[in-house]
């Protein structure tokens, strides 16, 4: 990035831009902290991307793929947020998603492979939430105890 922006070498506590005497002149900076808003920002792009492709293989109306992935990006910004707060509540969150994963990679390969078709949506659900309320369970409890520790 600093072939095309001048970037400064430190944080400007929360500034994007700062401005800097350099030979008399004043000139234009950027900072670190603006390039990763920029990454933040490039990630979500790609993410609504994808999940463009993944509402569309759930239906073609054009309205409700918008809306959709408008609230998913605006969603989760705000959960990210709200998460790192409590994260440490959540040690075995990492290993539901992991089964949450693999649940839903072996259902697509199963309907692919096997020509059984589509994996029935209610019994999906069921699994996923179990798998999550599980994972979720299992923090909670376990961090319960440091929960109450603290003042």
């Amino acid at each position: 990035m600093r072939r095309i922006l001048p970037v400064t070498d430190t944080l400007e506590g929360e500034a994007f831009v700062v401005r800097r005497r350099v030979a008399g002149r004043i000139k234009t900076y950027v900072t670190p902290l603006f390039l990763a808003l920029v990454m933040v920002d490039l990630s979500d792009l790609v993410f609504a991307a994808g999940s463009v492709l993944a509402v569309f293989a759930i239906t073609t109306d054009t309205f409700n793929v918008h809306a959709s992935n408008i609230f998913a990006i605006l969603g989760l910004r705000a959960l990210y947020v709200a998460l790192a707060a409590v994260m440490h509540r959540f040690a075995n969150l990492k290993y539901a998603l992991a089964a949450l994963l693999v649940f839903i990679g072996s259902g697509i390969f199963i309907a692919e492979f096997t020509g059984l078709g589509k994996f029935p949506p209610a019994l999906s659900l069921s699994i996923t939430f179990a798998i999550h309320g599980a994972g979720t369970g299992a923090s909670l409890w376990k961090t319960s105890s440091d929960a109450r520790a603290l003042p």
